[in-house]
């Protein structure tokens, strides 16, 4: 039941507009994005038909995309939220390279996952009490996040790649264990979209999101906290980080200050071509993982055809640029 709290903040976001037939067309951006993944499939059908829907491509695929997709719940929330986080893949690798110190690992894999969450999540919250109650500029804050969090993986590690050691192969399990042929560490990236679906879809921590991110003063006039909000939205992200440390931990069976290299861009340009604005205030997690489903694929064919990687950078920087121009047409379509 919602309180009267949350019945002012969607009085106050929410407003009456004309809805054109391309606006309309927006609400069904779910379906284009399902339709875009079908052509990619097509395509990779057509041009490598003996190795593309082979089981172990398939599930390299959702493998490949569950280290960033974990990162990209926590991008969606922060971007809703009216925010943006640059430092996601630096936080990850500092994690990773926390977690696997010869220190951390004597204590055995429960406690490496442990830290790496908490390293992670700690980060986060450096963010949001920078952003919150220091009045950073969020791309500010966060890429000086980014910076020294990856200067901290390289101190920590003296620029080495750090083992998993013998003992800790609970750690490596997360991805060589497979239940109906799935490696374990997909049903981990399933868990976190199902829980950041419910989160912002049932709770009211994603009304709030929604409404901080849509118009922040009518938020706070409604009697939210905005700030203490953004402090969590930010704790959050760096929460889904500490969780995505483990996984690449798991897949690559070590700790680098090299790991997330550019991930912040691949966890931002999923959440764009998901349909969640820049300016905050709309978007959803099913989006945002069919956006990142179709970066995955596109680069597995570029693998699978032998193509080069900077071609592979170019098609995905048009891609987003599409995405952002149709989500500006869409917008002044609805005033």
């Amino acid at each position: 039941m919602k309180s009267s709290s949350d019945e002012r903040v969607e009085a106050s976001v929410r407003k009456p507009v004309v809805v054109s037939p391309l606006a309309r067309l927006g609400e069904t951006r779910h379906l284009g994005l399902v339709v875009a993944l079908a052509l990619l499939a097509v395509v990779g059908l057509v041009t490598v038909p003996d190795t593309f829907a082979t089981t172990s491509n398939l599930v390299s695929i959702l493998s490949l995309a569950a280290t960033i997709g974990v990162i990209t719940v926590g991008m969606t929330f922060v971007i809703i939220g009216g925010g943006i986080d640059l430092s996601v893949g630096a936080v990850m690798a500092l994690a990773s390279v926390w977690a696997t110190t010869l220190a951390t690992q004597s204590y055995g894999p429960l406690v490496m996952i442990v830290c790496a969450v908490l390293v992670g999540t700690g980060a986060g919250l450096v963010n949001g009490l920078l952003i919150s109650y220091g009045r950073m500029v969020p791309f500010i804050a966060t890429l000086a996040m980014l910076v020294a969090a990856r200067g901290l993986a390289q101190r920590m590690s003296d620029r080495r790649t750090q083992l998993v050691q013998q003992g800790n192969e609970m750690i490596v399990e997360l991805s060589t264990t497979r239940v109906l042929g799935i490696p374990v560490l997909v049903y981990i990236f399933a868990l976190v979209v199902l829980a950041g679906w419910v989160v912002l879809n049932r709770t009211t921590f994603g009304r709030r999101t929604y409404a901080v991110g849509g118009n922040p003063e009518a938020a706070r006039l409604a009697g939210i906290d905005v700030r203490r909000h953004t402090v969590l939205l930010y704790a959050l992200s760096g929460l889904c980080c500490g969780i995505a440390a483990v996984l690449i931990m798991a897949r690559t069976t070590t700790g680098s200050s090299t790991h997330g290299d550019l991930y912040e861009l691949d966890a931002i340009a999923a959440v764009i071509i998901g349909g969640t604005l820049l300016t905050g205030g709309r978007g959803s997690i099913i989006g945002s993982i069919l956006g990142l489903l179709i970066f995955t694929v596109i680069t597995n064919l570029f693998i699978l055809n032998g193509l080069n990687t900077s071609d592979q950078l170019v098609a995905k920087g048009l891609i987003i640029v599409v995405a952002v121009l149709l989500q500006r047409r869409a917008l002044t379509s609805r005033t």
